[in-house]
């Protein structure tokens, strides 16, 4: 019963403020929570609240997926699973690096979550550990050794099965796409995938590792036999493959625009103001990431 009234407030809960000290969870099928981050730049009144988080129950344990952008998240995500079930937490699945997922990974670490991600992670966070430590202190205030990153547990180097008791969890590890450690997991009893930064909804993508990679690995994507999808960022849960549609249209108009400026000889910082415009309306936060896509889309197509 009491576990009963600890999913009811939380499907009751309204969304999650940064003045608040607890995290609104919504049950999507049965034993699979989500919660879903503000699409917005991390600052210091979101507190780390900038991206989706999963939590999964079987009968044996529970699996997190993502952790948030700040510490405090973590305590939050610990909460919020005690809310629900006492069974232990075994895993912390992280998505990928970028520390709006993985900054709140302490507390769930000392409660005995071990971290499983790409087998490219530990390098990937290991180079930009500090930097990330530092960045996140500037938006949104602390001391960068308030921002603690640890290495994976469990490497997964191709595909992985977690058995929480009932329920499986199927990982995949994919080639360099938006970054080159992006893990998925699909929660086979609720058809349910989390997709990471694979998938964008509403808050335009972010490019991180290779613009030709992702739209490669696009269509094998969209075959996981899912029927709903939580995108890395936005509305959630989304159904499949549908979901993938703006983003796929969105990398196609972001490369064809860099090699049509390649094509007529126009340089890096023609670009960075124009590229993918035609995508303005229909991206949150278009402005703040366009340079950096539009760089990292320049830097390798140049190369073709």
């Amino acid at each position: 019963m009491l576990q009963g009234l600890g999913a009811l407030a939380l499907l009751l809960a309204g969304p999650a403020r940064a003045a608040q000290d607890s995290l609104a969870f919504r049950q999507v099928a049965p034993g699979t929570y989500v919660h879903v981050g503000h699409v917005a730049v991390p600052d210091a009144h979101l507190g780390g609240d900038t991206s989706n988080i999963g939590f999964v129950v079987g009968s044996r344990s529970v699996a997190v997926i993502d952790s948030g952008g700040a510490p405090r998240m973590g305590r939050m995500i610990v909460e919020a699973v005690r809310a629900v079930t006492d069974k232990p937490i075994a895993y912390l699945i992280l998505t990928h690096m970028h520390p709006d997922h993985s900054a709140g990974a302490q507390s769930l670490r000392e409660a005995g979550a071990q971290i499983v991600a790409h087998g490219r992670y530990d390098a990937a966070i290991a180079a930009r550990s500090t930097f990330y430590a530092e960045l996140e202190t500037r938006r949104q205030g602390g001391a960068p050794s308030d921002f603690v990153f640890f290495a994976a547990d469990i490497a997964v180097s191709d595909t992985l099965t977690l058995d929480l008791g009932g329920r499986r969890l199927l990982l995949k590890a994919w080639p360099t796409a938006h970054t080159d450690n992006d893990l998925t997991v699909l929660d086979e009893a609720a058809s349910l995938l989390l997709a990471g930064d694979l998938l964008f909804s509403r808050h335009v993508p972010t490019l991180d590792g290779s613009l030709r990679g992702w739209l490669a690995l696009l269509p094998e994507l969209a075959r996981i036999p899912a029927r709903q999808v939580v995108p890395g960022h936005g509305p959630a849960p989304l159904p499949w493959p549908d979901a993938l549609a703006d983003e796929r249209r969105y990398l196609e108009r972001l490369a064809a625009d860099i090699r049509a400026a390649i094509a007529a000889g126009r340089g890096l910082s023609t670009v960075q103001d124009t590229a993918a415009e035609s995508e303005r309306g229909r991206w949150e936060l278009f402005d703040h990431y366009r340079g950096q896509n539009a760089t990292a889309a320049y830097t390798e197509l140049e190369w073709e």
